[in-house]
């Protein structure tokens, strides 16, 4: 990288303490900061303002504290009630001297922030064996009243039984005036649906009084699964305030037997608020089933969009759709980040919303209008099969620059040896595949990225000072084939109600890695005003996914997010790589890296609770079901020595 480039980075980021020097045997005295909310603030940015930890001492860091919950388990798909592995996706919350976090089967934690020691736990009592397919709880939220006393503190978790339950912070004891006996169940009004097909795996979002949250719903199961409501409560009473159903405007709402429309759109993701606007920000996720979607005729408006509600009424204010009749998964998987933007020399609030596609939508945060311009491009029309209707174009940014090339040839075709490159050309020479948004196929379609993103619900991580963004890129091929009716016993994605059930995953060679070239996961930093892609750098490496000799490979796929300090240091674990890496934002270099005992597939977070106090860096090491890393309960705090 040249001088004149990193000096220009660096003029870039003035404002980051990074890009000065300072004593490595020094330790600052810091920033005293907590991390309220899943993503630090209610819009997600997933920055701290804390500066004890610099590109110049980070090279210290060393385990401060690790906790454990005992709550994870093995993956068993042969069981008379299958299920997988444990996910540990969350990110703890810090408020004062406490840390908060959920485990994958539902119970919440008070750890002093400093030590790490159990100050209360909570279990809901969810039925793990019917309940939880795939257990995970990405977080819990917080809400204060401004006054002292029993549950004037709560904190707010959702479940995978679909309940929202509320604890006095300073005891977990349940607050026993919201709903009945501290919980209300969001279930109320759902068509029939298995225990396993719905649940709450994502915090809740806090907008003034108001608790708000969506639900999961299990992909490709069925056209009737449950609808995909987002209500809203009295955080104190736990009285349902509003419903936002997400059918197209003046369609039915209701099925005819009363309950809430079937087979819509579900928020799986997480919210985020602008309590100054009073507005609510829903990543939607897409129409059921995800890959054939003949039978929705228009019931997916809402489906892959940001939506915009009023906070007082659940009415919406605006939308935008990212994907026209989504039939590739491509969800909108990430929080919308909500950060003011300089342009031009005016101030400008603006939604940042990353996508699977590897796209940055950027929209004025008040009207939904994109910032700058966004393109209808033709898209592919031939393969569908005969009962699907496509759309003749699909949206894409022109601004901020595209992070994954959609387009696969043969002779992209990668291998480890003569022999599984040329089973992977093969392959591709057989999938249909016409570029971006090829449609599903009974041939097999390959698809650029996979529907684990481009960019998933990790990311991204935005300096609000200087528009700078990180965000995490799958960078591999997948593969869907639609299998009519008839043969589809056996089949997991049974797409019941259509034609056609589905077996979709990655395109990957005879030895089981990916049929395209590494790196297959990166990290990216990007300039939102300038639209300018930075750096990008390989994250993570084979050692702890394959034998020796073969660790020499970078860039591994993976789920979680990157966090930014405001010293100039990018936190990232991701890569099934069992590892936490700190990066310099400047140029990406990696300046650290600490054991972690599985992969760290969770967005870390950090805070230093009083003046004159150590600067925690926190990441919970538990893997994911998808990743082939082994499951785990670990939370583990870094900071420097004492």
């Amino acid at each position: 990288m040249s001088r004149p480039y990193v000096f220009a980075v660096c003029t870039l980021l003035a404002l980051l303490a990074g890009c000065r020097s300072t004593d490595p045997g020094e330790t600052p005295a810091g920033t005293a900061s907590d991390w309220p909310a899943y993503g630090a603030t209610a819009g997600g940015t997933h920055f701290s303002p804390a500066t004890q930890i610099t590109p110049a001492n980070v090279a210290q860091l060393e385990v401060a504290w690790h906790h454990r919950s005992g709550d994870y388990r093995e993956g068993d798909w042969k069981s008379a009630t299958p299920h997988s592995q444990s996910s540990f996706q969350v990110t703890p919350i810090v408020i004062e001297d406490r840390l908060y976090y959920c485990t994958p089967f539902n119970r919440v934690f008070a750890l002093d922030a400093e030590t790490g020691e159990t100050l209360w736990s909570h279990d809901p009592g969810v039925n793990m064996d019917e309940q939880a397919v795939l257990p995970n709880c990405r977080g819990v939220s917080s809400w204060r009243s401004g006054a002292d006393g029993f549950c004037e503190h709560r904190i707010l978790l959702g479940t995978l039984d679909g309940r929202l339950v509320a604890l006095d912070a300073g005891s977990g004891e349940r607050c026993p005036d919201f709903g009945e006996g501290g919980e209300v169940d969001t279930t109320g009004g759902l068509s029939w649906y298995a225990p396993y097909e719905y649940g709450i795996t994502s915090p809740p979002a806090i907008l003034g009084d108001l608790v708000i949250t969506g639900s999961m719903v299990l992909d490709n199961q069925r056209t009737d699964s449950p609808g995909g409501i987002v209500r809203a409560y009295n955080v104190r009473t736990g009285e349902l305030a509003w419903v936002f159903n997400p059918v197209p405007p003046g369609s039915p709402e209701r099925n005819p037997d009363g309950t809430w429309r079937s087979g819509t759109t579900n928020v799986w993701s997480i919210i985020a608020v602008d309590a100054q606007r009073n507005l609510v920000f829903l990543p939607t996720g897409n129409t059921t089933p995800d890959y054939f979607g003949g039978h929705r005729q228009g019931l997916d408006h809402y489906s892959s969009s940001v939506v915009a509600l009023h906070g007082d009424s659940g009415e919406v204010a605006w939308h935008f759709q990212m994907v026209h009749h989504d039939l590739w998964d491509y969800d909108t998987p990430a929080q919308p980040t909500l950060v003011d933007l300089t342009i031009d020399g005016e101030v400008v609030p603006v939604v940042v919303q990353v996508t699977k596609m590897g796209m940055t939508f950027v929209l004025h945060r008040e009207t939904g209008e994109p910032i700058w311009p966004v393109e209808e491009r033709p898209v592919p029309q031939s393969g569908k099969v005969p009962e699907e209707y496509l759309s003749p174009t699909q949206p894409f940014p022109t601004h901020v620059p595209l992070l994954v090339d959609g387009r696969l040839t043969p002779d992209d075709a990668w291998g480890f040896t003569f022999w599984d490159r040329g089973a992977c050309r093969k392959k591709l020479e057989e999938m249909h595949h016409e570029g971006w948004y090829t449609p599903p196929s009974t041939q097999g379609t390959l698809n650029m990225p996979s529907n684990a993103g481009g960019n998933n619900w990790g990311s991204p991580a935005i300096d609000p000072r200087s528009g700078l963004m990180v965000v995490f890129t799958n960078r591999v091929p997948g593969a869907t084939t639609l299998i009519p009716r008839a043969d589809c016993e056996g089949v997991r994605q049974r797409q019941a109600g259509t034609p056609y059930c589905v077996d979709t995953g990655f395109a990957r060679s005879p030895l089981g890695v990916p049929c395209t070239a590494p790196p297959w996961g990166t990290l990216d930093a990007i300039d939102l005003v300038a639209g300018k892609h930075l750096w990008s750098v390989p994250l993570g490496t084979t050692r702890n996914m394959a034998p020796f000799p073969m660790w020499w490979i970078k860039g591994l796929p993976g789920m979680g997010g990157p966090m930014m300090t405001a010293t100039g240091l990018v936190f990232s674990g991701i890569s099934n790589e069992h590892k936490l890496r700190a990066f310099d934002v400047r140029t990406g270099e990696e300046l650290w890296r600490g054991e972690l005992p599985t992969a760290g597939n969770a967005v870390p977070m950090t805070y230093q609770v009083r003046p004159g106090g150590r600067q925690y860096v926190v990441i919970a090491a538990g893997g994911h079901w998808g990743g082939g890393s082994p499951p785990g309960d670990h939370i583990i705090a870094f900071a420097l020595p004492e």
